[in-house]
C-alpha cells in the first residue's frame, strides 16, 4: 500500500490551445480540463490504475466536490477537516508541448490541521509500504515540516520518499542526515538550487546530474531519482548510478509526468525489481504521462519500459 500526502492540493485546470499562445490577445482554447490534482493525488490516482492499494491523506472539508471526485474515481481518500477553500492552478498547453503554468498559494493550514495531518499519517505508516510527501506547502507552514515528518514516519518504521521544491526541499537537505528519506525525486532544477550548479547543465548532462545527486547519497538518502525531461531520469544510491533514456514520444503535457516517474518507480520497487529496471519502470511512466493531456496518469497498458535505455554511469568520467 502506498500512503500519500497532498498537503496544498489543487483543482488543476488545462486549457489546450489550437496555436501558440499570444501575449494580450483574446484566443480561443480547443478545451478545457478540470480534474482534482495535486502531487500526492496524482499518485494515488496511478495507483489505482495499476492496482496498487493507495489511500490520500490531504486537507478538505469531508463533502468538498474535491473530496467526492476522488471518492467516486476509487481513491481512497481521508481528508483531514479543513475550512479554506482549495486552490486552483491553470496550465495552459500548447500544441508543440509548451507548457505554461499559473499556480496559486493556497489556504494557509492551522496548526491544528497540521497535527492532524501529521496524526494521521502516524497511524497507517507501518502498514504502508511507502509514504509519499509531496509537492508544495501552504502558505505559512513552516518550511522544515517535511523534514520533521520524514523524522515521526521513520520512527514509525515507514519508508519515506519526498518530491518537493524551494524552501521545503532546501530545509530538508540543511537537516540531513536526520531528515533523510529513502527516497528523493528532485529534477535539475531543483538539485542546482542547493548544489549551486548550473540547471541547464544538471538537465542535459546525466553525468553532471547523478554527480549533483550522489551529493545526497553522501548525506545519508537511500536513492534519488532525479528527473530530467526529455534526457530521461538517473538514479543514484549506494551500489551506483544510471541513465535512462524515454523512447520517442510526442509531448501533449508535461504536468504530472514527474509525479507519473516517481510512482513508476515506486511499482518497480513492489515489485521487487532491481534500480535498472525501477528506473526503467521510471522513465517509461514519465514519458506515458507526457503524451496525455491534462494531469492524466496513464494506465499500465500505455507504459512501455521495453523501450527504454538504461546504462550504468561511472561518476569517474564525464
Amino acid at each position: 500500500m502506498i500512503l500519500t500526502l497532498t498537503a496544498n492540493p489543487s483543482v488543476d485546470r488545462t486549457v489546450v490551445l489550437a496555436g501558440r499562445l499570444k501575449r494580450g490577445k483574446v484566443i480561443r482554447a480547443d478545451s478545457v480540463i478540470s480534474q482534482a490534482g495535486g502531487k500526492g493525488v496524482n499518485i494515488a490516482r496511478a495507483c489505482i490504475a495499476a492496482g496498487v492499494p493507495a489511500i490520500a491523506v490531504l486537507p478538505a472539508a469531508k463533502d468538498d466536490p474535491f473530496v467526492l471526485e476522488l471518492l467516486s474515481a476509487g481513491i481512497d481518500c481521508r481528508p483531514v477537516p479543513h475550512d479554506g477553500a482549495l486552490r486552483v492552478n491553470i496550465t495552459i498547453t500548447e500544441p508543440d508541448g509548451t507548457t505554461t503554468k499559473l499556480n496559486s498559494p493556497g489556504p494557509a493550514l492551522t496548526d491544528a490541521v497540521r497535527r492532524e495531518l501529521a496524526e494521521a499519517l502516524r497511524r497507517r505508516a507501518a502498514d504502508a509500504d511507502w509514504v509519499v510527501l509531496a509537492g508544495s506547502l501552504p502558505p505559512g507552514t513552516p518550511p522544515e515540516w517535511y523534514a520533521e515528518l520524514v523524522v515521526l514516519l521513520r520512527e514509525n518504521g515507514a519508508r519515506v520518499a519526498v518530491d518537493t521544491s524551494d524552501a521545503p526541499l532546501r530545509a530538508l537537505v540543511d537537516r540531513l542526515p536526520a531528515s533523510a528519506p529513502h527516497l528523493m525525486k528532485p529534477n535539475g532544477e531543483e538539485l542546482a538550487s542547493f548544489t549551486g550548479d548550473d540547471p541547464e547543465l544538471l538537465e542535459s548532462d546525466p553525468y553532471a546530474a547523478a554527480k549533483a545527486a550522489r551529493t545526497l547519497v553522501e548525506a545519508g538518502v537511500e536513492s534519488v531519482l532525479a528527473t530530467l525531461g526529455a534526457r530521461g531520469a538517473v538514479l543514484v544510491n549506494a551500489d551506483g548510478a544510471w541513465h535512462a533514456t524515454p523512447p520517442p514520444t510526442t509531448v501533449v503535457s508535461t504536468v504530472g509526468a514527474g509525479d507519473s516517474s516517481l510512482f513508476g518507480y515506486l511499482l518497480g520497487d513492489l515489485r521487487g525489481n532491481p534500480p535498472e529496471e525501477r528506473l526503467a519502470l521510471a522513465v517509461a511512466y514519465g514519458s506515458a504521462a507526457a503524451g496525455l493531456p491534462g494531469t492524466t496518469m496513464p494506465h499500465p497498458q500505455q507504459v512501455r519500459p521495453d523501450l527504454v535505455s538504461v546504462r550504468d554511469l561511472d561518476l569517474r568520467e564525464g
